[in-house]
């Protein structure tokens, strides 16, 4: 059984979730591999410059497997040590969804039709959100007598509104892609699903023709501007770029563009460990 298909084409990587048939559900396998891709990706991306994930079938995904819970899966609450052996499960579980955060490269969401539970954690671990008109977004833990616990909580209000956040984790209801849009959930809606993946091909292109080192700048400024002051972050913008500025990059982009070129740039270096060394 696999749950993904990975490919790298022109800079791009593409992760696709591939079990339309039991509607990407994420059970043990799907936690498994998604931490060893992106893990991967982390180390060595290679050529890959810009993340991909879009899904199969009719719905995004379903969210987590609920046999899993009942089989491979324990949630002990019987005991002190059952439920503080929960409290470290779960934590496993967000650290997945955050290498999706921390990745060095931007992740963008393709979503079709149903984005339920644990899909809405994993989507909003993501840089951008791109979906079809019939997409939805449902917190469905609440619906099964649970509190959203992998990132939706956390996240969400980040992107949405207070309000809105609130409204779909006390109810459960369905939050439909356009009024998503609106919101600022999502940055665009299409009304077929080979709409939304040739945008979300070409963001992910222009993306990737942009020099990986300050690609990555961005991404580390804006999300600790997401959590701290304003004082804070333009401290810490200081010394973010006295540490990643190039000369060479900015003539790069600058004679690229007005030799009508494309322009070249390094990737980032491969990791090292010293579990490796």
């Amino acid at each position: 059984m696999q749950c993904f298909q990975l490919t790298v084409e022109r800079q791009v990587a593409h992760l696709v979730l591939s079990r339309p048939d039991a509607m990407n559900t994420m059970h043990p396998q799907f936690w498994r591999e998604l931490d060893e891709v992106l893990a991967q990706l982390h180390r060595d991306p290679g050529d890959a410059r810009v993340l991909v994930l879009s899904s199969t079938g009719k719905h995004f995904s379903a969210g987590m497997a609920l046999e899993a819970f009942g089989g491979a899966i324990t949630m002990d609450d019987s005991t002190a040590e059952g439920r503080a052996a929960i409290f470290d499960l779960l934590t496993d579980m967000q650290s997945t969804f955050t290498r999706l955060e921390t990745l060095r490269m931007p992740v963008i969401a393709a979503i079709q039709g149903g984005c339920v539970g644990g899909a809405v954690d994993l989507v909003t671990a993501c840089c951008l959100r791109y979906a079809t008109r019939d997409a939805f977004f449902c917190i469905q833990e609440i619906n099964i007598g649970m509190v959203a616990d992998v990132g939706t909580l956390q996240r969400l209000p980040k992107l949405l509104p207070m309000a809105v956040a609130k409204e779909m984790a006390y109810t459960g209801r369905r939050l439909p892609a356009a009024r998503a849009a609106a919101l600022g959930l999502v940055n665009e809606v299409f009304e077929t699903p080979a709409e939304m993946m040739d945008a979300v091909m070409q963001c992910a292109g222009e993306i990737a023709a942009k020099p990986p080192v300050a690609i990555w700048g961005s991404k580390q400024a804006l999300h600790y501007a997401r959590d701290h002051s304003v004082d804070d972050a333009l401290k810490q913008m200081g010394w973010l770029q006295g540490a990643i500025w190039s000369n060479a990059h900015v003539r790069e982009a600058i004679m690229s563009g007005k030799e009508k070129r494309a322009a070249t740039f390094p990737g980032l270096q491969a990791l090292q460990s010293f579990r490796e060394l």
